[in-house]
């Protein structure tokens, strides 16, 4: 598979300087943090996001109400915008090419096109030669009966487009044999849509890794971070990842490999498994801020929001040093559902730091925000953020 060209869009090249107006695709609680990132090195920032009252629109200079497929809502968000990013993939590609019509687009329409799609982003991966499980892009009941089969009977599901934190995912085959009525209710539950079928890994553990590039084709990595799921969503992260330094370079060093040959210009975090016979593989990727990052605003000596700043307006990229270790846990809507939460106990933990999203309903498995902690260790810091969540 050849590298995706470089962008070809007018002064994909140009630097936009301090007092510029930065325009994010999405108002969530990542675009709300790149916002503020923004704001403190000196830019105008406008979003567009579906809800008016989103995280981003308390901190930001105008919000533009649209769906992510909204054109017309698209244009307004990029007409005088010095330079457009994003903050989640799943932008109508129509409304993506609007806005690199009128602004320069980083990361880009193509690598997003790819990266939306999870049949084509773990196709694009194979081709390109990046270490991948075995898969199979189903399209069918028929497919899924073949790829359960090619598969060897386990495998996890995850449909084309839209799904995250465990939204739009299914199993097959964990708890006996797979079955023909389990593969058919399997296929019913994801909504009989295209997706990608993944043999099922021997898991050690699993990792992240940040890459960055600006439109000049600078790159930088940064350290892995260690992440924990739970019911398929970021449970915590910490930084660094305590893997053999041979590991760390050859994480690093394939995320940086994998944003140059996509071409984006932006961030790019890459998700990885390691498996207990010590392969690294590539999971899915992420072109943007990630949650697996936020520890970066207190562990590193560029956040990665301050990174996707430079990044989008073409400034030299920032240095990715981990200074102190540095974890986060995820405060979900849960945390909520019997009553306000303790934070001035949660606060009393040395080293830890509150962030939360102004998101204005709490509900169950809703990302809220997250506590953050640094430590001298990284389990110190991981043991300081979990305590803080217990006391909540």
């Amino acid at each position: 598979m050849s590298a995706i060209p470089e962008s070809s869009q007018k002064a994909s090249a140009s630097i936009v300087r301090p007092g510029g107006l930065l325009a994010i695709l999405g108002g969530g609680q990542l675009g709300r943090m790149t916002a503020m990132a923004a704001r403190t090195m000196g830019y105008r920032v406008r979003v567009m996001d579906p809800e008016r009252l989103c995280p981003a629109s308390f901190v930001v200079d105008e919000t533009i109400v649209g769906r992510w497929d909204d054109v017309d809502a698209a244009r307004r968000l990029a007409s005088g915008a010095d330079a457009v990013t994003l903050e989640i993939e799943q932008i109508g590609v129509d409304a993506l090419s609007e806005v690199a019509r009128l602004a320069p687009l980083r990361p880009g329409v193509e690598p997003i096109r790819i990266i939306q799609d999870k049949t084509l982003q773990k196709v694009w991966l194979a081709e390109a030669g990046f270490p991948v499980g075995p898969f199979r892009v189903v399209r069918s009941e028929a497919d899924l009966r073949e790829a359960v089969l090619a598969l060897g009977g386990r495998v996890f599901l995850k449909i084309g487009r839209g799904g995250y934190d465990g939204r739009g995912q299914a199993w097959i085959g964990f708890d006996s044999e797979a079955t023909e009525d389990e593969i058919h209710a399997a296929w019913q539950s994801i909504g009989e849509r295209p997706l990608v079928a993944e043999q099922a890994l021997d898991l050690d553990f699993e990792i992240s890794v940040m890459a960055a590039r600006n439109a000049s084709g600078e790159v930088r990595s940064y350290p892995a971070a260690r992440n924990h799921h739970e019911n398929q969503i970021l449970a915590w992260s910490v930084l660094p990842a305590g893997i053999s330094p041979e590991l760390e370079a050859r994480a690093e060093a394939l995320a940086a490999a994998i944003i140059a040959q996509l071409g984006i210009e932006g961030l790019l975090c890459v998700e990885m498994f390691i498996t207990r016979q010590g392969e690294l593989l590539v999971n899915e990727l992420a072109p943007r801020p990630h949650n697996s990052y936020h520890q970066s605003e207190r562990g590193c000596v560029t956040s990665q929001f301050e990174q996707a700043v430079r990044a989008a307006c073409n400034l030299p990229l920032g240095d990715t040093a981990l200074i102190t270790p540095a974890a986060i846990v995820n405060l979900l809507g849960d945390v909520w559902l019997d009553g306000e939460p303790n934070f001035p106990a949660a606060l009393a933990v040395p080293g830890v730091r509150l962030h939360l999203y102004e998101k204005l309903t709490p509900r169950a498995g809703r990302k809220m925000g997250h506590l953050s902690a640094t430590g001298a260790t990284a389990e110190e810091a991981l043991e300081r953020v979990l305590e803080a969540k217990r006391l909540l």
